[in-house]
């Protein structure tokens, strides 16, 4: 008898992301109401944005400049002669039973956006960037057996990023679409915000063979809006297709599906559209969109600080990691206060002897003074502490502050101490440091003397230690730190207690 043992399948990801950014016009993409997402249901509409006979829609100037600007960031090329076309559909919050949208010229197309990720720079094309109106919202009360349409959102300028399926893992998506949500943050043509809705994406994932070029039938992943929930939905939707595939029935067409975040599965929804489905025309009563070469050049200009450029000045002005260079990247407020910090540190610096030197010493210790710069910054200055005018803390102070954390002045625990009280009192540190008294102790005698105390104290650990417990000796140096009152140079106290040991 001979018995067949079928090969496990090895499997690639093929994944695609749409991604829905909502910008923040005054007003909306074909009429004036107010585009704010802050007003009571149904307040902000009018004949045009919900479909009334006889209405004519006005494009937005400011929305299709932000959309060509934000192509160009992304290395897009732009159809300088483009148009509007409608795609029919029919949902409760459509309330014209069409959508204004593009689909054979839309204002950007074939960029790029390069990625680090683990270490690497990874590149993803993008397929085209268009512009189109949002739909409005239904709202489902908890145990009720009917909905509610809120209309304010149809209209809404909606901003829409098409990749191509370069993407092999959850991670690569969750990364790309935390990056572009940077990079409208720093274009300041959304707060894309995925709780608020105005940042959505869409996945588009299969599964082949490792090895074949070509691509099997799709499922269209809906509902994700977080980070964590594209990771979660994608990484679900590849085992299931996975099970399938080994089970010998791989998908023969494409499906929607949707994300739920109560059950971490994907459920089916319908059967995926196809283009013609949508039985997309010109838009008839938009004319074309002409963006000569000047206009384009104009919104060039506008995109020049971007993440990459940030990141990439972090790491080769001032020798940053990729980890805190991203740090501070996500947090374009405190980037712009680490510059300002780290210029009056090197002031300080410069202060304490001649010019020369001083350029000299920061070139030599730059990246490992930048380091720790953007180390205390990213792990003591939390969102609490922001207040609407920004940080609450001049830049000269905290310079000032770790410039004596640096010379020895003060320890790690002393300046956390200092900025609260610089928060609350608006003092200066040096004069903190005097009225808390909290000026780091480095006089060998006395830490050698709290040393012998500490040990005196402790014989069975000084024992532990000296059979080989070294890491008791930690044990031995938090004493001697809580005898000084925190004052003391842990890296005195580190040596003193290991030469006492020793002796």
């Amino acid at each position: 008898m001979h018995l067949s043992v079928r090969k496990k399948l090895e499997l690639e990801a093929i994944i695609g992301l749409e991604v829905h950014v909502q910008l923040k016009t005054k007003s909306k993409m074909f009429c004036c109401c107010n585009n704010r997402d802050d007003q009571p249901p149904n307040s902000a509409i009018c004949p045009i944005c919900t479909g009334q006979p006889g209405t004519l829609p006005l494009p937005n100037q400011q929305a299709i400049d932000w959309a060509v600007m934000t192509a160009l960031a992304l290395g897009c090329q732009i159809n300088q002669e483009s148009k509007f076309d409608r795609k029919n559909y029919f949902y409760p919050d459509l309330p014209k039973g069409y959508q204004i949208s593009q689909y054979d010229k839309p204002f950007g197309f074939s960029g790029t956006l390069r990625l680090p990720i683990d270490g690497q720079e990874k590149t993803f094309r993008i397929h085209r960037l268009h512009l189109e109106e949002d739909a409005g919202k239904l709202i489902h009360p908890t145990g009720a057996d009917y909905s509610l349409v809120d209309l304010n959102r149809a209209g809404t300028p909606l901003m829409e990023i098409v990749s191509e399926p370069d993407f092999r893992t959850p991670a690569e998506a969750k990364a790309y679409v935390q990056e572009l949500q940077l990079i409208m943050r720093y274009l300041g043509v959304s707060d894309a915000d995925m709780e608020k809705g105005h940042l959505r994406c869409d996945a588009n994932v299969s599964l082949r063979p490792k090895g074949e070029s070509q691509l099997y039938p799709k499922s269209e992943v809906k509902n994700m809006n977080s980070f964590k929930a594209i990771e979660r939905a994608l990484a679900f939707e590849i085992e299931r297709q996975r099970g399938l595939w080994e089970d010998g029935s791989a998908p023969t067409t494409g499906s929607t599906r949707g994300w739920n975040e109560s059950t971490q599965k994907t459920e089916d929804q319908r059967t995926k559209e196809k283009a013609a489905d949508y039985r997309y025309f010109p838009e008839p009563d938009i004319p074309p969109i002409i963006i000569s070469d000047e206009h384009v050049a104009t919104l060039r200009e506008g995109t020049k600080a971007l993440p990459s450029d940030v990141r990439r000045r972090l790491r080769e002005m001032y020798g940053l990691d990729e980890k805190n260079a991203d740090g501070l990247v996500h947090d374009p407020g405190l980037e712009k206060y680490f510059e300002e910090v780290v210029t009056e540190f090197r002031g300080y610096m410069e202060s304490a002897g001649s010019p020369d030197s001083a350029r000299r010493d920061w070139e030599a210790t730059k990246s490992r003074r930048s380091q720790s710069i953007a180390n205390w910054l990213l792990n003591r200055i939390s969102t609490e502490h922001r207040g609407e005018h920004g940080l609450p803390v001049p830049a000269t102070d905290i310079g000032r502050m770790l410039w004596m954390l640096d010379q020895g002045e003060i320890n790690a625990p002393a300046s956390t101490q200092i900025y609260e009280a610089m928060i609350k009192t608006k003092k200066g540190p040096h004069a903190l440091m005097q009225e808390l008294g909290l000026e780091q102790m480095s006089d060998t005698g006395a830490i050698s003397q709290a040393v012998q105390e500490v040990m005196a104290n402790n014989k069975k650990v000084v024992a532990d230690v000296k059979t080989g417990k070294t890491a008791a000796m930690q044990f031995l140096v938090g004493q001697v730190m809580k005898a000084t009152k925190g004052k003391a140079n842990p890296t005195v106290v580190q040596a003193a207690v290991k030469k006492a040991l020793e002796q």
